[in-house]
């Protein structure tokens, strides 16, 4: 027997053997990987360029001229996140299944629809010569450095590929990734919405529909009145759940949310006008912005441009120059509609103002790693690509229709998509202008012809003057017709007819009350609201409490805004709170031994902090009761291959109204009444804690809220993919408040500026500067961020210098 366990011994020493040696062997590896932060390297710039880091890794180029600042940009960015803008460009061109094989193909194949490659061929065309250059030196940059690390970036040896070199038109393509981010509906929203309208009585319609009369905080003051209910009995489809929904997870907030505010410089002590802007998106490992300082010489005069980079484009996208600050939110306009087609019987045509047309098709290839190539076809009309919304795939049979896309037997109702994303005006680089204007007047005078998704941009001056307007292109579109739902074009002249002047793009400068904010709600009203229309309006809640903020106090600093970056005062869900302890009755309580229940409620539901309770219990509850009451409506747009979350309204108006009245005709099956709805809402919502936490004390909004940041190969890698996540760790925030946080969205960063007082700005992200898990920089912002610690707005001392040099 000694033989054996010798050879148990020395098996186990060979493993581990084997273990140290791939382990120091991938250790190595990545060690020399890394990007070289202190050296000198000849490029193709036209005077020495310094590109510093601090010890965060927070970037600063000095470069004679802005073409050498963009190339010492493209450079770092390749060298810290190439795989990054990888993923960007692939994304918006349909090319993933070239890196991750056919597991990536069916998603390759509805992001082909759009043809964005072939778009941004398109836009690189249209660029000034100026801006030309600026895009090539980037473009150089990026590929020098790429080909200055000694080993590809890991992600690379992961998935056996190596990296492609940048092109020019990939920039492009960074921004259309940011396009279907940012406005990814895609025509499911407006599906959703004629499904639902097709339905159920129109007055029911508008009533399911309305904004909400409580929660408004628009910058212009204007109010929509609430809808009343309808006298009429409340749509039976809605109340009778005939077909359980598989989804049955209701709309609520918005996908995608952002806050910007800024106050006037008559209310701060330095006199310069203060901006404070969160952008709110998917929380990934690194972190979707890189900081970035950029300093160059022009007309005898050093530009300094400061804030947050995209990796993947030359562009400063928010910050500031010292003479303005600028922030985006997503503006959650309409900027797509969908039409209704009238195809012929072989569906090779289909009818126009014009007449039968010919539909248009495009052939194309999508490259698949270590696999044969696949062939797609896909078909557009003049208006945009065809698609189609098949019903119910689980339960019926699908065929291929005329355009070459898998569809419902049953319902082969095409569409088109009419998009601002496939017009000339969607991309470009007007953005760079923002880092050289002076005055708020400037930048907004420039929004127009930002070639970005529409976003919410708030300006301040160091003359103290504040302005909001709408950056990106606005279609021209008749006032008096439902953008919400699909229509038929086929009858009457485009209903798009270009794009509105410059001089009617909606815009607030200098308000009376010195006070400035967006956060996805409806911005403003009347004519202006009739142009930018509804995508799909968050609540007013996270606006209001914002405005409310500002409004409270006749004096700020940068700090003060700071504070209300974080607040996480469950402000929206107090009225929910009395509503659930109300059903509290004392009988209820008893029969189901609620009382630790009710005591946490009454005790810690009024911020979502990680060590509340009764947040949790509320916040369940809430949701719990809009899936049962909405439930039949879920189910009913699913069958028709809609989904209820991508209706372009919340339904907190709605069963706010229907609560206060409890009409017995507007309670779901199989509840008897309203009490009954709600109390089973809480039984189960507690249930459910229950089981998911162990029990209700286990249920802290900690623990039910943990940022889950990751890598998106981490699962991929057996054993050290952990490794490359950042630590899970319980979080305060959530939807409907300033501090939205949940488990992989949220505060992309946390910027506060006022322009020609960079000095006392804060500036703080998730993760770090770099991609790269041995660099010093792949962590470094994290512990800031996730504690609410202010970090500075401009780059620290000096640690690390790389020299570019030109070329002899």
């Amino acid at each position: 027997m000694n033989w054996w366990k010798w050879l148990f011994s020395s098996l186990i020493i060979l493993i581990a053997v084997v273990a140290i040696v791939a382990s120091a062997t991938i250790y190595s590896a990545l060690y020399i990987s890394l990007p070289a932060y202190d050296t000198k390297l000849a490029a193709d710039v036209s005077a020495t360029v310094r590109v510093d880091r601090d010890n965060l890794g927070y970037l600063s180029i000095h470069a004679a001229n802005r073409q050498d600042a963009s190339y010492a940009l493209g450079f770092a960015h390749a060298q810290e996140r190439f795989f990054q803008m990888d993923l960007l460009r692939r994304n918006a061109a349909g090319e993933l299944a070239g890196l991750f094989g056919s597991r990536a193909v069916a998603a390759d194949k509805a992001l082909r629809q759009h043809r964005f490659r072939h778009h941004a061929e398109q836009a690189l065309q249209q660029l000034t010569q100026q801006q030309n250059q600026l895009l090539q030196g980037y473009t150089n940059g990026v590929n020098a450095g790429l080909n200055a690390l000694t080993l590809p970036p890991f992600e690379y040896w992961i998935l056996r590929q190596q990296p492609q070199p940048w092109q020019a038109t990939d920039s492009f393509l960074v921004i259309y990734s940011m396009y279907l981010d940012l406005q990814g509906k895609l025509g499911r929203d407006e599906y959703a919405m004629t499904v639902l309208k097709n339905s159920i009585d129109s007055d029911w319609y508008h009533f399911l529909q309305q904004h909400s009369q409580h929660w408004q905080a628009a910058i212009d003051a204007s109010i929509i009145p609430a809808v009343l209910m309808p006298r009429s009995a409340y749509p039976s489809v809605l109340t009778q759940q005939l077909n359980a929904c598989v989804q049955c997870d209701v709309k609520d907030a918005t996908d995608i949310g952002s806050n910007n505010f800024a106050v006037s410089g008559t209310l701060t002590h330095h006199g310069s006008a203060i901006l404070a802007d969160d952008m709110h998106l998917g929380l990934r490992v690194p972190n979707t912005w890189y900081k970035a300082q950029l300093n160059w010489r022009q007309n005898n005069q050093i530009i300094q441009v400061t804030g947050l980079s995209l990796p993947g484009a030359p562009a400063i996208v928010v910050g500031s120059n010292t003479n303005i600050a600028w922030g985006f939110t997503n503006s959650t306009g309409d900027w797509h509609d969908l039409i209704k087609l009238t195809l012929s019987d072989d569906g090779k045509r289909y009818l126009s103002q014009d007449g039968w047309q010919p539909l248009q098709y495009h052939y194309e290839t999508i490259k698949v790693a270590h696999d044969k190539d696949q062939a797609l076809e896909l078909a557009s009309t003049h208006w945009g690509p065809v698609v189609y919304f098949p019903a119910n795939h689980s339960t019926n049979p699908t065929a291929k229709n005329s355009a070459g896309n898998t569809s419902n037997s049953n319902d082969n109702q095409a569409y088109a998509l009419r998009w601002v994303g496939y017009d000339s005006k969607a991309v470009n680089f007007n953005l760079i202008a923002l880092e050289t204007a002076s005055t708020v007047q400037q930048a907004v005078n420039l929004a127009p012809n930002i070639g970005i998704p529409a976003q919410n941009l708030v300006v301040a001056d160091a003359a103290g003057h504040i302005a909001w307007t709408i950056a990106g292109a606005i279609p021209k579109r008749s006032l008096d017709y439902d953008w919400d739902t699909a229509q038929d074009w086929s009858q009457q002249p485009d209903y798009w007819q270009g794009y509105i002047d410059a001089t009617e793009q909606p815009a607030i400068i200098n308000p009376s009350i010195k006070r400035l904010w967006s956060a996805n709600a409806r911005t403003v009203g009347a004519d202006m609201y009739a142009k930018i229309g509804n995508g799909g309006y968050d609540l007013g809640a996270r606006g209001q409490q914002i405005r409310d903020q500002l409004l409270d106090n006749t004096a700020f600093n940068e700090a003060d805004l700071h504070q209300i970056q974080l607040d996480n005062n469950a402000k929206m869900l107090a009225r929910w709170q009395q509503l659930l302890l109300s059903q509290l009755t004392a009988e209820f309580i008893e029969e189901h031994q609620l009382q630790q229940y009710q005591n946490q409620v009454s005790l810690s539901s009024d911020q979502a902090n990680v060590n509340a309770i009764g947040y949790t219990l509320v916040k369940h509850f809430r949701q719990q009761l809009l899936q049962l009451q909405f439930a039949p409506l879920s189910a009913l747009l699913e069958q028709q291959g809609a989904a209820s979350r991508d209706l372009k309204f919340s339904l907190e108006p709605a069963i706010w109204q229907m609560l206060q009245q409890k009409r017995a005709d507007t309670v779901v099956a199989p509840y008897t009444d309203w009490q009954h709805l709600m109390q089973s809402a809480i039984l189960q919502s507690k249930q459910q804690l229950e089981q998911q936490n162990g029990s209700i004390d286990n249920s802290r909004w900690g623990l039910v809220n943990q940022a889950k940041i990751q890598h998106p190969l981490a699962l991929a890698i057996p054993y050290f993919g952990n490794w490359l996540n950042m630590p899970n760790t319980e979080m305060n925030g959530d939807s409907h408040m300033p501090r939205v946080q949940g488990s992989t969205f949220g505060q992309s960063q946390r910027l506060v500026v006022a322009p020609g007082q960079e000095h006392l700005g804060i500036l703080t992200m998730p993760t770090g500067q770099s991609g790269h898990p041995l660099s010093p920089f792949y962590r470094a912002d994290h512990t800031y961020w996730l504690n609410g610690v202010t970090l500075p707005f401009l780059p620290g001392a000096k640690k690390y210098q790389l020299l570019l040099t030109p070329q002899p």
